[in-house]
């Protein structure tokens, strides 16, 4: 082959790379937030190159499952269980996650039988490959010897030993929610005492005035709150992202950060940030986000993939607790020092899939 005939098969093949490359630009899919119209108290778990995503329904457990989020409105989706009438289980089912360990799945919801004041968390347990085939048992409650109330139990299983944190209260109805945790003797049960380690103390997080209607009807004039804990790791450390404030106001995420050093279980270990960390944009069109959870996504090269986040958020200031909280993603990157950032909640425009 003489020079010029390789010089035109170098000038020939780059053109035909330049030409993929837009074209795969071109091709790029995207989403635009919300990826789902109503999803409170969203949750995602990305296995094996699937996405398994639930949210509050408040009658039974819904699962979704999908190669990629963005199609979540089209994903298959099952009822992976109705409670019994009747049972201590039977109603206000808020918050399930579905999480895997030992090659069983879980899925871990707060529900109650009469009232908010029997709140507890109950766990089902499934042996199939697949959650969306088999069948899902009650394994029982989940809770600390008090038999305190709960809400918003997540799991994490950090160097071989399962850590559970949640949203409970000290005593009777106090008008604050703190964030408890302890160790678990497998999933369903738990090891030792429950261990609290965050209350809302700083003014950022009490922002808990109750709107007048409800005080009419017995509620006290404040509530003060720490929910939604969920695990986020990074190297050695590991955090606990919180909801605080309140649904109905100004809801915020804050941070829990534990460095690596010293007993799990210590609170003098966990370190609390001064300032939320994830608060609403209103000039983006996002309203109260909350109950925020963590993923990876499914990288289609053999990678790592990317860090992602997902939240609830309302598209109004005036929309409460309600039905109109939809779910929001974002990826997200890390500091210098190893914390998260999270940056602000992105405007409602398209942006490239996870």
């Amino acid at each position: 082959m003489t020079f010029s005939r390789i010089k035109s098969w170098f000038l020939v093949s780059a053109l035909l790379l330049l030409i993929l490359t837009n074209h795969h630009v071109v091709a790029q899919r995207t989403f635009t937030n919300p990826i789902k119209n109503s999803g409170p108290d969203p949750w995602v778990l990305q296995k094996d190159g699937w996405y398994y995503y639930m949210n509050t329904t408040g009658r039974n457990l819904t699962l979704w499952k999908t190669r990629n989020l963005a199609d979540l409105n089209t994903a298959e989706s099952k009822i992976i269980y109705t409670p019994p009438a009747g049972k201590p289980y039977s109603r206000e089912l808020w918050a399930p996650e579905i999480h895997s360990f030992n090659g069983r799945w879980y899925v871990y919801f707060s529900a109650d039988s009469l009232n908010n004041l029997s709140h507890r968390v109950w766990v089902i347990e499934n042996t199939s490959p697949d959650p969306m085939q088999g069948e899902w048992t009650m394994k029982g409650k989940i809770g600390d010897k008090g038999d305190h109330w709960a809400i918003d139990m997540s799991v994490i299983d950090f160097d071989g030993q399962l850590y559970a944190a949640w949203s409970g209260w000290e005593g009777p109805t106090n008008g604050r929610q703190d964030i408890y945790l302890a160790k678990l003797k497998n999933p369903w049960t738990i090891d030792g005492d429950r261990v609290k380690i965050s209350q809302p103390d700083q003014p950022w997080e009490q922002h808990g005035d109750v709107p007048q209607e409800w005080q009419k009807n017995g509620e006290i004039p404040k509530i003060y709150v720490n929910e939604g804990p969920e695990f986020l790791r990074h190297d050695n450390k590991l955090f606990i992202v919180y909801s605080a404030n309140a649904c109905w106001l100004d809801y915020s995420l804050g941070l829990l950060t534990y460095e690596g050093k010293g007993n799990l279980l210590d609170p003098k270990s966990w370190t609390k940030s001064a300032q939320a960390v994830f608060t609403q944009a209103p000039e983006n069109g996002v309203w109260a986000p909350g109950h925020g959870g963590f993923f990876r996504s499914s990288s289609r090269d053999g990678g790592l993939g990317q860090d992602w986040m997902i939240y609830h958020a309302n598209p109004s200031a005036t929309d409460g607790c309600g039905n109109k909280r939809a779910p929001h993603i974002q990826p997200f990157t890390w500091n210098a020092d190893g914390s998260p950032n999270f940056g602000k909640p992105v405007p409602k425009t398209p942006m490239p899939i996870p």
